[in-house]
């Protein structure tokens, strides 16, 4: 299968503005692009990139005053396949963990554990460790949950989400993240491409979406409690411990966003001759 994945984000500066963008392909997907998703500013502006303590490739740019036009257009190869699903995934003992997955247990700034502990707990207590675990939370998390852009709020935190009952696909992420740390499973905030392939299409405008890993068995496994069913089509940009560290932009000075547009569609391939 075959994707076309790409966005085109405006900016208003009014004076030259330093900005960090985190919009690349994550690499354990760049062997997978067929046309590369190089950056395209308008007016051009020179980019120069960086790999952050997480691993992604960050850009940083300096806005000129105006409008200023980011755009990507690439193409994607994809198995095609629904993520994967393993329910006999065993949740590891703290003491057993790799070293790098311990930063993924702790409190971030929008997932409070300290805040959601004793509730974590208290629902999640009584259920089987494992992959069984961290399904209770996402069904728990997405039918807890409404989703709605008019919830939407950069500041909400996971404690906030759950209290409010409603959010975009970052809240719902942040609130599983933060239930499964507090069950001592490391999880991780992850951004990218979700296409509409094998669902219904969304009424809604198209977005970068959020979903999370969750250390299980030896290896990360994909878990999303914004649509809580295995997808098609999701390509990687970003992991850390929760949004701020992949926004997809930084802007070290005032701004406004004018446009913005993200795609993600099936391409037929061409048969062969």
């Amino acid at each position: 299968m075959q994707i076309r994945i790409g966005y085109e984000l405006i900016y208003a500066c009014p004076q030259p503005t330093p900005m960090i963008l985190t919009l690349n392909v994550h690499f354990n997907r760049v062997s997978d692009l067929i046309t590369p998703d190089h950056i395209v500013t308008d007016p051009p502006t020179p980019i120069t990139a960086y790999r952050d303590g997480f691993g992604n490739w960050v850009s940083r740019i300096v806005a000129p005053q105006g409008d200023i036009r980011l755009s990507s257009d690439a193409l994607i190869r994809d198995s095609g396949l629904p993520d994967p699903v393993d329910p006999s995934a065993p949740q590891h003992a703290v003491e057993d963990l790799p070293g790098e997955t311990l930063v993924y247990l702790l409190g971030s700034r929008y997932c409070e554990t300290d805040r959601l502990s004793e509730t974590a707990w208290s629902l999640f207590g009584q259920t089987p460790t494992g992959w069984a675990r961290v399904q209770a939370i996402c069904d728990f998390v997405h039918g807890h949950l409404t989703f709605g852009y008019r919830h939407a709020r950069v500041t909400k935190t996971a404690f906030e989400a759950f209290h409010e009952r409603a959010g975009v696909c970052r809240d719902f992420t942040h609130l599983g993240i933060a239930f499964c740390r507090c069950m001592n499973i490391p999880a991780r905030y992850c951004t990218g491409y979700l296409s509409d392939i094998g669902v219904p299409p969304s009424a809604d405008p198209m977005d970068f979406s959020a979903w999370f890993e969750a250390y299980l068995g030896g290896r990360w496994h994909i878990f999303d409690p914004r649509n809580n069913i295995p997808r098609i089509g999701r390509i990687l940009i970003a992991q850390g411990r929760d949004a701020a560290d992949v926004p997809i932009s930084n802007a070290f000075g005032p701004n406004e966003l004018k446009g913005f547009t993200v795609r993600a569609d099936e391409v037929t391939e061409p048969s062969g001759g």
